[in-house]
């Protein structure tokens, strides 16, 4: 069998490669061995390695491998002729490798149920151990890709990012709606946590970071969530509650089903019904009057014209414009988010802050508006007293015609009320 003279590793093609082993190994203490700049090569012998060598043009004689001299007897000088496996690992190239990770079904900060999430990004490697990475890794195959190391460790890689990963999103109580704003210091974590194991295989992780986490629209209980989450935006944007877009779709059967003669009067009936329930705070019954009907035997006992007014002064359930879920119009915050309740004049439905129309009726909110100095409930335009608490307003106006009151007077010059 031909002794090899020269050994050198030249990569060609596209492909990743890690390791390389060359295909001979019937060398001699005259074989030349060039080592190229990104290069190391390491010579196992019977089992053992025997050199390593970095960049550079070699002669594999018994000067370099003293080893040769106790494996194979070799004395000084001669063409000695002995079997060694010549593997060139590529060092200094750092790769990049894409992951992703599907089926982490998580319970959401932000919604409090169980969503499910896929992650993606990428991370980079370099080989920084030769020797270990060779005796670890590679074993008997004739060269190491970059295939080869995603498959053999994408089971362990994958537990321990999808792991980690959930655990910081639960003990940070970060949330779907925020995951975005948290990438880089989630990155940042998961490369902390997987640094020691590729330098336990010889590598360097140069380089972790997450591109997204998003809701996995792949499911059907995923796609349902992305659908709602638009649906949400769609209405914040949009300036109405999701009462509001059932009721109209309910409407709108039910005029198609006039327009085809399928509903006949039922179908009238249940459109008007929807309609006319959207003056107030999301639907009302069927021949519903739009106004509440005024309550006796109340400790702060409501002016009968203030409560026709408005339907804010009895006590009923509103949708809080932060979370969505109910709460009694009597509390000045939602017992849920803790959000402060924002009631319309008019229908008493509960608005943003900075919100310049009622979602439920469209009335234009005054920014500023008057408040009850008693009990801080907003006052309708005009009242002489609080519709929530029955306290008169304006200590200068008359409580019964609204006429300015100079100061001194007893009586009211306009009714003859006295003051």
């Amino acid at each position: 069998m031909a002794i090899i003279d020269l050994v050198r590793w030249a990569p060609q093609g596209n492909d990743t490669i890690y390791a390389y082993r060359f295909p001979e190994t019937n060398l001699s203490t005259y074989t030349q061995l060039i080592v190229q700049e990104s290069q190391e090569a390491i010579l196992f012998s019977k089992g053992q390695i025997v050199g390593k060598f970095g960049p550079g043009k070699h002669t594999l004689n018994t000067e370099n491998l003293p080893i040769l001299r106790n494996l194979f007897g070799f004395p000084f000088g001669g063409k000695n002729p002995f079997t060694a496996e010549v593997w060139f690992v590529n060092k200094l190239q750092p790769y990049n490798i894409d992951w992703a990770i599907d089926k982490m079904d998580i319970h959401d900060a932000d919604y409090n149920t169980g969503i499910p999430l896929v992650a993606n990004g990428r991370y980079g490697l370099r080989v920084t151990d030769a020797e270990r990475f060779l005796i670890k890794i590679v074993g008997t195959k004739n060269s190491f890709t970059q295939d080869d190391l995603t498959d053999q460790f994408f089971g362990e890689f994958s537990t321990k990012t999808k792991s980690t990963l959930m655990q910081f999103m639960i003990q940070n109580r970060i949330g779907i709606k925020q995951i975005s704003a948290h990438l880089d210091s989630i990155s940042e974590h998961l490369k902390s946590i997987m640094l020691p194991f590729w330098e336990n295989l010889g590598f360097e992780l140069t380089k972790f970071y997450i591109t997204s986490i998003e809701v996995d629209s792949s499911t059907e209980s995923g796609s349902r969530i992305v659908d709602a989450l638009s649906r949400q935006s769609a209405q914040a944007i949009g300036g109405y509650t999701w009462q509001q877009s059932q009721a109209f779709e309910v409407a709108k059967d039910a005029v198609d089903g006039i327009s085809t003669g399928g509903s006949g009067l039922l179908g009238a009936l249940v459109a008007s019904n929807m309609m006319g329930g959207l003056g107030g705070s999301g639907g009302g019954g069927m021949m519903q009057p739009q106004y509440n009907q005024p309550t006796f035997g109340s400790n702060n006992p409501v002016p009968l014209g203030a409560q026709m007014q408005s339907p804010i002064y009895s006590t009923r359930e509103v949708y809080c414009s932060n979370c969505s879920k109910k709460f009694p119009n009597n509390v000045k915050f939602c017992p849920h988010c803790g959000d402060e309740y924002n009631p319309c004049p008019k229908c008493g439905s509960d608005n943003d802050k900075n919100a310049k129309r009622c979602v439920s009726c469209g009335t234009q909110l005054q920014q500023g508006q008057n408040l009850c100095s008693n009990c801080n409930a907003p006052l309708v335009s005009g009242s002489a007293f609080c519709g929530s608490c029955g306290k008169p307003q304006g200590e200068n106006k008359c409580i019964r015609c609204g006429t300015e009151l100079s100061v001194g007077l007893k009586f009211c010059p306009k009714c003859g009320l006295k003051k």
